[in-house]
């Protein structure tokens, strides 16, 4: 059900590097981190950090160890139940929501288990050189570096939470500004080959490759900045219900929604943007963030009928930002390493799709349904994480992931 040909296989020293690498990472991410900040989980789609960090090494541990280790046997099995995320294959699992609740085990009895996973992962690596085998560590490095944008964007929204308005780091680990004015790029249209081809590790949802068709149509080569959004706000977007689905109506409404999660607003009516550096004043030329697909569709249909330049703008399909991607990764700048960007695509198989094998199998398919398609990858994606043909996803009114937007319009 994956690609594990003798192509795809690492030397045992890569693969270790490669492992040692996303494991540090990890540790890494919380060296400034107090127990207290590790423990706390800010909502249920947020996870505490000692969380993460306990999750990924389960990963290692059931799907890993287990079938592939003689004489296996759990680090503690009462683990199994408590940092399974959504595998009912792998058994229960403690509530998502009581994450946060989970004062024990210790962080340090975590840090234990990890050492000792490891271990036993490195010896494994050594010694083993099946397909299957090499194809597992891959994933579970993958996997550990999605976690690890997870953890930041989820102490991101626990410091947004706290009055103090902590700052995370003095280094900026925000999106940096645009460089270019912003202008259409033709978009590649007619037959286009869309999905993962090649070799290397991908995702199950990046497959199979097959061929899509590409209307005419063009694409900004630039993200929609905050100063941008800022006239949005300011023509009262969130306030006029011609440029919202109905959905995202009653959602904005429900919600009290007025402007971009983490933006706040001072008595002279100045906006500041909260980061992982703390509480900062809005940088206009930076790329909007954490909006959901409610706002980044609204802006669209208003900047549309409102803002010439973006004369019928709309969201691109993944197909066409993929396929751009491909074409302009050297032209357009902020394909990558800024924010996620949403897509008009629902996220659903493409043809031919075949989950993976085993427990594997629920790690994407089964959840092909009520979410959207975003491509690219944000300020917060590991190195070397990002790809043309990665599908990020995520229901319509999430927005505390770092995600934004750029435009496209029929025709050229």
């Amino acid at each position: 059900m994956h690609n594990k040909s003798s192509e795809n296989l690492l030397s045992a020293d890569r693969l270790l590097e490669k492992f040692y690498e996303s494991r540090k990472r990890s540790t890494d991410l919380i060296e400034d981190l107090s127990p207290e900040d590790c423990q706390s989980q800010s909502m249920e789609d947020a996870s505490p950090a000692k969380w993460h960090l306990a999750h990924v090494t389960w990963f290692y541990e059931v799907m890993v160890l287990k079938p592939f280790e003689k004489d296996f046997n759990y680090w503690n099995p009462q683990f199994a139940v408590l940092f399974n995320s959504y595998y009912n294959g792998a058994g229960d699992k403690h509530p998502r929501n009581k994450r946060g609740l989970l004062t024990r085990p210790s962080l340090a009895e975590i840090f234990e288990w990890r050492k000792n996973i490891e271990a036993r992962i490195a010896i494994l690596i050594e010694e083993n050189t099946s397909s299957d085998f090499q194809w597992l560590i891959q994933l579970g490095i993958n996997h550990e570096q999605q976690h690890q944008e997870l953890l930041l964007t989820d102490i991101h929204n626990l410091f947004f939470n706290n009055s103090l308005l902590p700052a995370y780091s003095s280094e900026k680990v925000e999106p940096s500004p645009g460089v270019e004015a912003f202008k259409w790029i033709e978009g590649v249209s007619g037959l286009v080959e869309t999905g993962f081809e090649g070799i290397g590790f991908h995702f199950d949802n990046e497959s199979p490759a097959h061929t899509t068709f590409n209307q005419a149509h063009s694409i900004g080569n630039q993200l929609i900045t905050n100063a941008q959004w800022l006239l949005f706000i300011e023509a009262g977007g969130y306030q006029q219900s011609q440029w919202w689905l109905d959905a995202g109506w009653a959602w904005a409404n429900t919600e009290g929604i007025s402007a971009p999660l983490y933006w706040n607003i001072n008595d002279h009516n100045q906006y500041s943007r909260f980061s992982l550096s703390g509480n900062l004043p809005l940088d206009p030329l930076a790329p909007v963030s954490n909006i959901s697909y409610f706002e980044a569709d609204a802006f669209a249909r208003w900047s549309n009928l409102n803002l010439q330049e973006f004369s019928g703008a709309r969201l691109p399909t993944e197909f066409e930002w993929e396929a751009f991607a491909k074409k302009h990764l050297t032209l357009a700048k902020d394909v990558f390493g800024k924010v996620w960007q949403w897509t008009s695509s629902n996220y659903s198989p493409y043809p031919g799709y075949q989950a993976w094998s085993g427990i594997a199998g629920e790690y994407n398919g089964k959840f092909m349904v009520n979410q959207m398609v975003l491509r690219g990858s944000s300020a917060y994606t590991p190195h070397g994480h990002s790809s043309v043909t990665y599908r990020n996803f995520f229901p319509t009114h999430a927005r505390w992931q770092m995600t934004g937007l750029r435009l496209a319009k029929d025709g050229v």
